[in-house]
């Protein structure tokens, strides 16, 4: 599974000094992102639903990296006015953000919607991190060189965005629901490269594998006993681990030689090219548009909508 498990990254850039938040951080890629982010001296927040488990993951951090500048701190990405409530404690408590890691999500969960009635999947892996970037540019740009990094997925490859059903009322799929989200994070991080062009910002996303983390509770071959017994066994040697899964997170926060690169997608430590419907431009500004509407972050971005609904 070592041997399988993909490149690790190997530079020694250390953090002291800089200021990082991690969604999702309590678990799995997020909490082992965190873990050698502490190791190497930076300030980490880490933004989570269930602040018990934020709790617990703070604490076993803490005491492995001896960095005590390890905070945890409430986010629920399915509610907006959780977003602004955590944003604005951050900002009475830091001056600068040196790095975003999007990195929490959800994954083929039965048809449920956030507090603002959004299609669970859209609005939490999508729509939630559009509002946490949205409020804190203001930070990022005044601590530049900084970084947006987002963890999209391989799957936004069999992605497609509904444009006439992008909320997925009239029919849900869960696997088509997941893969419009992880589409719309390839189109967010491409359209925010576009907008963040001469402000020393830079915004990219990454495939971090497949990963053996909390995020396939919801998928039928985990819940069977089983698949559990026969099948994973023989899988186990070609799905990472979530230190494997961080090691492209890693990259495209750390590596100096990524300082003025935006607006590209990672995998295995290495830029690969996105799909075609990731790569279209008319679909990335509509897409903006509407998320901006659906959560009223105009007012948190100095640019008006490339394109009108």
């Amino acid at each position: 599974m070592e041997y399988m498990g993909g490149r690790k990254f190997e530079g020694k850039e250390q953090a002291e000094g800089k200021v990082m938040i991690i969604t999702g951080a309590n678990t799995g890629i997020g909490k082992e992102t965190a873990r050698e982010l502490a190791k190497r001296g930076a300030k980490v927040y880490l933004a989570c639903r269930d602040i018990d488990k934020c709790e617990e993951a703070r604490e076993e951090i803490v005491l492995e990296s001896k960095n005590k500048y390890v905070y945890c701190r409430k986010c629920d990405l399915s509610s907006q006015e959780s977003i602004r409530t955590f944003v604005r404690r951050f900002k009475n408590e830091q001056d600068r953000l040196d790095i975003l890691i999007n990195n929490a999500g959800v994954m083929r969960c039965p048809q449920s919607f956030t507090k603002e009635g959004l299609e669970l999947q859209l609005g939490v892996n999508h729509m939630g991190h559009f509002l946490l970037t949205c409020q804190l540019l203001d930070l990022l740009k005044k601590s530049q060189p900084s970084r947006v990094i987002t963890v999209s997925s391989i799957a936004h490859t069999r992605g497609t965005i509904n444009k006439g059903d992008l909320n997925s009322k009239a029919k849900y799929d869960p696997a088509d629901a997941y893969s419009q989200s992880k589409l719309a994070n390839v189109l967010f991080s491409k359209e925010l490269a576009e907008r963040l062009k001469g402000t020393g910002v830079t915004s990219n996303c990454l495939h971090p594998g497949v990963v053996d983390t909390e995020l396939f509770r919801h998928m039928g071959f985990f819940k069977s006993k089983t698949a559990s017994l026969f099948v994973r066994p023989l899988m186990w040697p070609f799905v990472k681990t979530a230190r494997q899964g961080a090691q492209t997170t890693l990259f495209a926060a750390l590596d100096e030689s990524l300082t003025q690169v935006s607006g590209k997608y990672f995998k295995e430590c290495a830029e690969y090219p996105v799909a075609p419907q990731g790569d279209d431009d008319a679909m990335a500004k509509w897409l903006w548009a509407v998320s901006e509407r659906w959560t009223q972050a105009s007012r948190d971005w100095d640019r008006e909508p490339d394109q009108k609904l």
